[in-house]
């Protein structure tokens, strides 16, 4: 069995719930614990009793030193302290022999057994950005990324785990800052400074906005198929990482204009994760009035964004985005 946690409020509801279906369809053996972080989030996806899944409330989860840094923390800068101590947890109240972190707008086009699979005998599996050159930020938001890390539960696993929660506890901010960024950073050096740290190799595992430039994408049966440009080398996707997928007002979508995509990757990896988001709010009304929308200088900062980013070719993109 693989066992997942996440972590997620109301505003993501229909995020966490996409990843959640695309985890079930593709995934046979799981379980998945969600860190519900409101009662409104805790009380839907009570009522719901999803398969597999176990929901945590807030006052379970959080301990003295979490509740001692709350204040000092904005809501993402709180999200991101905890994610640690949500592995953590995992290990420590169920008998699990593993544990991997996702976070909630992951969105999976096939079973993440095989990333499970490459870690082999090593503790700790990480993966990295992999950014194109143009959006390369791995100086600052760091090599890695926090959306899929695993650990065992063994003493090396636990050893990196423990030293992340108190790094975690001790700093973590929206900020650079003395080599530092986020919960993310910190990932920077773990292959040298701890023993059993693997960092994956499979292209298909991290596939995001800020990397999908150098693959091309095709439909095979049921599986997307990317193709890096640079060495011709094909790979299944295994899971898309729809980071600042943005919600513009209830009935339009659009991925985050900073960063190219183009009408393949539209039609294959965003196109079925629109219809999956409106599903959800379509058959849970409660969850679609969670949402949070672009308002007042926010909305035209995004039209402005979008018009000198992508240009009037972007109404050709939306239009498809949103065809049934």
């Amino acid at each position: 069995m693989l066992n997942f946690c996440t972590l997620f409020d109301s505003v993501y509801l229909s995020r966490g719930l996409a990843m959640y279906n695309s985890l079930s369809l593709h995934c046979k053996d799981f379980h998945l614990y969600v860190f519900a972080f409101n009662k409104k989030c805790y009380s839907v996806l009570q009522a719901l009793q999803l398969k597999n899944v176990t929901v945590i409330s807030l006052s379970e989860f959080e301990d003295e030193e979490l509740l001692r840094v709350k204040s000092t923390r904005t809501r993402a800068e709180y999200c991101w302290t905890c994610s640690s101590s949500t592995i953590l947890y995992v290990l420590n109240h169920y008998s699990v022999d593993h544990c991997t972190y996702l976070d909630s707008d992951l969105y999976f086009f096939s079973s993440p057994q095989v990333l499970l699979d490459e870690m082999g005998d090593n503790s700790v599996l990480i993966t990295p950005h992999r950014y194109t050159r143009q959006y390369d930020q791995s100086k600052k938001t760091g090599i890695y990324c926090v959306q899929f890390v695993t650990f065992k539960n063994n003493q090396q696993g636990r050893t990196v785990l423990e030293w992340w929660r108190n790094a975690c506890l001790e700093w973590c901010y929206a900020r650079f800052e003395d080599g530092r960024f986020g919960d993310q950073k910190y990932l920077d050096d773990w292959p040298e400074r701890f023993e059993g740290v693997y960092v994956s190799q499979n292209l298909g595992g991290g596939v995001a906005p800020w990397n999908m430039q150098q693959y091309e994408f095709e439909r095979s049966g049921n599986s997307i198929i990317g193709t890096e440009l640079k060495t011709n080398r094909k790979f299944p996707v295994v899971f898309f990482h729809f980071h600042s997928f943005v919600f513009v007002t209830p009935d339009y979508f659009s991925p985050r204009p900073y960063y190219k995509r183009n009408e393949t990757s539209i039609s294959l990896l965003f196109k079925s994760y629109v219809k999956e988001i409106k599903q959800i709010r379509n058959n849970y009304p409660a969850i679609r009035a969670s949402e949070l929308y672009l308002h007042g200088w926010k909305y035209y900062k995004y039209l402005v964004e979008l018009l000198v980013r992508r240009g009037l070719s972007e109404r050709h993109y939306i239009k498809l985005l949103h065809e049934n």
